[in-house]
């Protein structure tokens, strides 16, 4: 075992650095958490990632992202964070998809392929189609909901969406999804009341917050991960459950 994985493997033992080196994760949007998420996932060793977003790097991005510096201003998202992550896990397999992932264009992805999928997008009609695809191909999928407009990280938890409450995106997402027969989805949220600038429509966001969910979000994919079937039906935990 290489060096940089024996503190991960005091963790979640060799057999658990291994199933991870064999999982393939897609992360839709790498902004200011979907960058995180995919940092994450790197470091712990997840061996393929798939990573989404058609955007390029700017200026107002350095505040919060964590590719996000005056030298990759201009450069595309994707291709950042894919060096970004061949520093750190040179073993590991990075695929671009350097486009906006919308219903139009949902058919050129395979969602079989995947082990898990990250919806980090801003787009409602992106994140509906995002859910409804991981869910008919059976891919366990979680989903970020707002992030902007936030001052308290610690206001962030996991749920199911049809317990979360305060936040405006998941108002807007229980309810659409319910029109589309989905009842269940592993969310991030925020009870924290939105910060509102009525001088400004655009979300304010601050170096501290998206990070946090992103990395929220992408310890609660690694936990998923380590959790396997044994071959008489009970669930061998690699990793113990809160």
């Amino acid at each position: 075992m290489k060096e940089s994985m024996e503190r991960t493997a005091y963790l979640i033992g060799k057999d658990g650095v291994d199933r991870l080196a064999g999982m393939h994760v897609a992360v839709f949007g790498i902004g200011g958490v979907g960058g995180y998420v995919a940092e994450a996932l790197g470091r712990a060793g997840v061996g393929m990632l798939t990573l989404v977003d058609k955007d390029v790097v700017s200026e107002s991005n350095i505040n919060r992202q964590i590719i996000a510096t005056y030298d990759t201003i201009g450069q595309k998202k994707t291709e950042v964070m894919a060096q970004r992550l061949y520093s750190v896990h040179p073993e590991m397999k990075v695929e671009c998809r350097d486009c906006f992932f919308l219903p139009e264009s949902a058919d050129e992805f395979d969602f079989s392929c995947y082990d898990y999928v990250v919806d980090a997008v801003d787009t409602v009609t992106a994140k509906l189609e995002l859910v409804k695809r991981a869910k008919e191909a059976g891919v366990p999928i979680i989903s970020c909901m707002g992030t902007g407009n936030k001052l308290d990280a610690s206001r962030f938890e996991i749920a199911d969406i049809s317990k979360t409450s305060v936040c405006p995106l998941a108002k807007v997402m229980r309810r659409e999804l319910k029109k589309r027969g989905i009842t269940h989805l592993k969310v991030l949220f925020s009870k924290e009341e939105p910060i509102k600038n009525p001088e400004c429509s655009v979300p304010g966001s601050i170096s501290f917050v998206p990070p946090v969910a992103g990395l929220l979000i992408a310890g609660e994919v690694i936990k998923d991960l380590l959790r396997e079937e044994k071959d008489n039906g009970k669930e061998k935990v690699l990793v113990p459950r809160e």
